[in-house]
């Protein structure tokens, strides 16, 4: 074998240019204890909060929880029966990041950002670090652009504008998660991309919800983050925080997100856990005295960038599981006091049919009519006092006292708005729509109509319009101001054309 001088030669002058005099310094320290997914670890006395750190030996990695005097708290992402006592940990000098970017988009993953879908590698050009500063007073601008949900009683009294925190609460299986799985559906087309935070859910629940928005093809502009119930604590701890930097990074490209953090109950009580673990003196309900941080630092990322920094907005549509109602609890008056309103359901509600189950007394947006498309704003003001008027008078109908017409109508027309506002699950409703059937409905089209057949009525009225006056519905959709007196004759025109040949 003949060696060739120019060829060594030009290797050793590449390494010569590319030499840097970097030395390579790790603190190495060893794992005192381990177990329920945390370890201690001495011999770090140079560690950041929240740094990275390597255990080498059983391949995991941790991250830097508790700095206490001799030692530090680590909780372990990932496989933590592999890490023994006596084994080396290193730091990294890095913090926790995810990938981000289009290659995120229909995948399915862990909080770390590693693929559970079977479709290969996450093929990421761009990292972000999990935890980020909140977006400054000085750099968002008002909420005052329309997140169409299309579910017809959230759009028409708890409007959610984008750049808003509105809060899903209500018990176990009273529709949570499906108000926020049409949202993501009624998506389609907007340019908005979904990511939807799953943090202790069943895996088969999990399953339904990605069966589920594959067959609308909505997995084409979202992404799901799994933290399972049968995953460690400290995974279903930083989800949220993962999914919404993978969210960030779109809002700073100036680009619409919306993100779903399911449940964020569930979070509170896996950083419970790790907190106890760690020896962290516990508050109320033995949760630590800083879970309302862990909540507000996420919560506060979402925004409605300014234009200067391209007008991205981030919504968070968060969700808090109440038990029996409770909502005066812990954490779900935490929540309800940093987020911009809430939805609350009710279970009573929800098993009498009315669905989505929606309590129209509690439930609020902070933002209000200024994220309302105008016509929408116009038709829906009577519906709120419509239905608050029914449900007051509901009460002494039950009683059987004898009632004067007037009192006995408006029962009528809130039995029949009730009725109007029941919705399906995985069918949104384009706002149009919507505007055409509160319109219907609050100026008494629907008086004469038997409440049994109100949805009958209403789905048939919705064809009707897009078949025979679908020039009306283009001329409303692209309104930017409210009705006028011509347009509003031609929807009545509309309505009572339709229900002269309704039987």
């Amino acid at each position: 074998m003949k060696f060739k001088a120019d060829e060594i030669a030009s290797v050793i002058q590449k390494e010569i240019e590319q030499f840097e005099g970097k030395i390579d310094v790790r603190e190495v320290g060893r794992v005192l204890e381990v177990g329920d997914g945390i370890a201690r670890v001495y011999g770090l006395t140079g560690i950041m909060a929240g740094e990275m750190i390597d255990f080498p030996a059983a391949g995991a990695t941790g991250l830097a929880f508790n700095l206490e005097e001799n030692s530090v708290g680590v909780i372990i992402l990932g496989d933590y029966l592999k890490i023994k006592e006596g084994d080396e940990a290193r730091t990294t000098g890095k913090l926790l990041q995810v990938p981000v970017g289009e290659a995120v988009l229909g995948r399915v993953l862990d909080p770390l950002g590693n693929p559970l879908d079977g479709k290969g590698p996450v093929v990421a050009a761009e990292f972000r670090f999990v935890e980020t500063e909140a977006p400054g007073i000085a750099d968002r601008q008002p909420v005052r652009e329309a997140m169409q949900t299309g579910v017809m009683a959230v759009d028409a009294m708890t409007p959610i504008g984008r750049g808003q925190r509105e809060l899903i609460i209500g018990d176990r299986k009273t529709g949570k998660t499906a108000i926020c799985i049409d949202t993501i559906i009624n998506q389609k087309g907007t340019g908005v991309k979904c990511f939807y935070v799953a943090v202790g859910q069943k895996d088969s629940t999990v399953a339904g919800i990605i069966e589920t928005l594959r067959s609308y093809d909505a997995m084409d502009y979202t992404t799901i983050i799994v933290a399972g119930a049968s995953i460690a604590a400290p995974l279903q701890y930083i989800a949220p925080y993962a999914g919404c930097a993978m969210a960030e990074y779109f809002m700073h490209k100036g680009e619409h997100t919306l993100v779903v953090y399911d449940d964020l109950s569930k979070q509170a009580v896996a950083y419970r856990q790790l907190s106890l673990l760690m020896r962290r003196p516990p508050g109320r309900e033995a949760y630590p005295g800083d879970i309302f941080y862990c909540h507000s630092r996420l919560l506060e990322r979402s925004a409605k960038l300014s234009k200067e920094l391209g007008g991205g907005s981030l919504t968070a549509l968060p969700i808090v599981e109440t038990l029996e109602g409770e909502v005066s609890a812990y954490i779900p008056t935490n929540v309800i006091s940093i987020t911009d309103g809430q939805i609350y359901l009710q279970p009573d509600l929800f098993f009498r049919g009315q669905r989505p189950a929606m309590n129209v007394g509690i439930s609020v947006s902070r933002v209000g009519g200024s994220a309302q498309v105008p016509a929408m704003k116009q038709v829906a003001g009577g519906l709120r006092l419509d239905l608050a008027a029914y449900r007051e008078l509901e009460a002494f109908a039950q009683m059987g006292t004898e009632l004067d017409p007037a009192t006995q109508s408006r029962l009528d027309r809130g039995a029949r708005l009730t009725e109007l506002l029941k919705q399906g699950v995985c069918k949104p409703k384009p706002v149009v729509d919507q505007i055409f059937l509160i319109y219907a409905g609050t100026k008494g089209f629907l008086d004469k109509v038997p409440v049994n057949r109100v949805l009958e009525w209403s789905d048939g009225f919705i064809e009707f319009v897009h078949n025979r006056k679908q020039e009306l519905w283009n001329t409303i959709n692209d309104l930017k101001e409210k009705m006028g007196a011509e347009i509003t004759a031609k929807v009545e025109e509309a309505i009572n054309e339709f229900n002269t040949s309704f039987k």
